[in-house]
């Protein structure tokens, strides 16, 4: 893909440049609108290469746990693990943003991709040899943690630069999560049956290797350069500047609060997954890989609904509907003693917290200004999973107190309560965003 700085450059300015405001073409109709954005050369390249990647990391993902639990025996075992995999993004995520808004976006992924690959590899080295130890995991945890804190809003501020117009940003956010939970949907079943046949060692291996596929796309694009030069007061005052806007308007401040609250009370779940897998539902590895497959297949099915609406129009609705069915999905959950029925209420919450945190992530890019991206996007990471961490710790000791279900149950009520407030605000919130994505062309 080539940027035409005469033709393109509107497409990408923000609310208050004073360049003229996108031209964005319109909505497309018909049943392919869901793949405009694969219009996008650069976006094709990605897609595939991070389909192979991402499925991978689930299997990674699904057989570290399993490998946890199997030698801990403790749920506050996994929630340490999630913890220190995520608490770099908490503490470095808000520096990071400055810092991602004047390097080249591009560069910087490749790299991150390059240390994760090193990371999977030592876990597959020592797993494979029979040397892992509950000591090393938290290790490879923390690593990858801090390789994410600088990855994930780097990547997510990049989407913007694969696609060729504006409009198609929305569509290119939603193929994002479609492209993440069809990983899902597969990567954790594929997980699970190779740890029930020759361990978890060889998922480490298979995700190490993964990572060439996204490397290789990365290293095929052609996009324009997005470094750019920092503010007049030095990075200290970009941040205050990224802080001040994040706060001061309204749709933005709302919106990383829900996903605050996502972290905090609604996603430890999927960190507790393992406790009713095995001693819940009495099931095994191939067990857990079935619920993350359900939750994988909700979420998916969420995300190909997203991406096939032809505006925003109404998206806050969603949002706020969303989180209300999920706070009631939880609890469901948390009560199922059927393997039928835990991954029909898994699939559920899959479908409502995907459509969340997605109507979130596509307003909010839509609102951000251009020159904040990265550091919007920093603060995204954070309240999505920087405080995720907490949650999962928190979801660990209450489990061991009060039983992995009761834990569940308390987050969906958190969760319900939640949807409300937002829904008894949409008001006020449409009052401040709706100009906004009006001047873009996106309503």
């Amino acid at each position: 893909m080539r940027f035409s700085l005469s033709n393109d450059s509107s497409n990408l300015s923000g609310p208050h440049s004073t360049q003229q405001t996108a031209q964005v073409s319109s909505p497309d109709r018909g049943r392919h609108r869901f793949l405009r954005a694969f219009r996008s050369p650069n976006y094709r390249l990605f897609f595939g290469g991070q389909l192979i990647s991402l499925t991978g990391l689930w299997m990674q993902r699904v057989a570290m746990s399993w490998l946890v639990y199997r030698i801990t025996d403790s749920p506050v075992a996994l929630g340490t693990v999630e913890f220190l995999g995520q608490i770099p993004i908490f503490l470095l995520g808000l520096f990071a943003g400055p810092l991602l808004d004047r390097w080249e976006l591009k560069r910087v992924v490749a790299i991150c991709q390059f240390l994760a690959m090193g990371q999977a590899l030592f876990l597959a080295f020592e797993t494979l040899q029979g040397t892992i130890t509950y000591g090393a995991i938290l290790a490879a945890a923390t690593v990858l943690g801090v390789i994410n804190a600088f990855e994930m809003p780097a990547r997510h501020s990049f989407v913007i630069h694969m696609v060729e117009r504006r409009d198609d940003l929305a569509p290119a956010i939603a193929m994002n999560s479609v492209l993440f939970n069809s990983a899902r949907l597969f990567g954790p079943s594929l997980g699970g049956v190779i740890i029930a046949s020759i361990g978890e060692g060889s998922c480490f291996l298979v995700n190490a290797l993964s990572y060439l596929s996204i490397i290789v796309a990365l290293a095929l694009m052609k996009t324009a350069p997005t470094r750019k030069p920092g503010g007049r007061g030095g990075y200290l005052a970009d941040l205050a500047v990224g802080l001040s806007h994040a706060w001061s308007f309204l749709p933005l401040r709302r919106l990383l609060s829900v996903l605050v609250l996502m972290s905090l009370a609604g996603f430890p779940y999927i960190t507790l997954l393992p406790v009713f897998a095995r001693d819940i539902l009495g099931g095994d590895a191939t067990t857990l890989g079935f619920l993350l497959g359900a939750l994988g297949l909700g979420a998916l099915l969420s995300a190909a609904s997203l991406a096939m609406r032809p505006s925003l129009e109404d998206l806050d609705g969603r949002t706020a509907a969303s989180i209300v069915a999920f706070g009631i999905a939880l609890p469901a959950f948390s009560c199922s003693r059927s393997v039928a029925l835990s991954l029909l209420l898994m699939a559920a919450a899959g479908y409502f917290s995907i459509a969340t945190v997605v109507a979130c992530n596509t307003l909010i890019q839509s609102l951000v200004d251009d020159d904040k991206r990265s550091r919007i996007m920093s603060l995204y990471s954070m309240a999505l999973l920087g405080l995720a961490p907490f949650g999962s710790l928190m979801a660990g000791l209450a489990a061991r107190s009060f039983g992995a279900p009761r834990t569940l149950f308390a987050g969906g009520l958190f969760c319900l309560a939640g949807g409300a407030a937002f829904s008894l605000g949409l008001r006020s919130f449409r009052k401040s965003a709706r100009p906004v994505l009006t001047q873009r062309g996106l309503l």
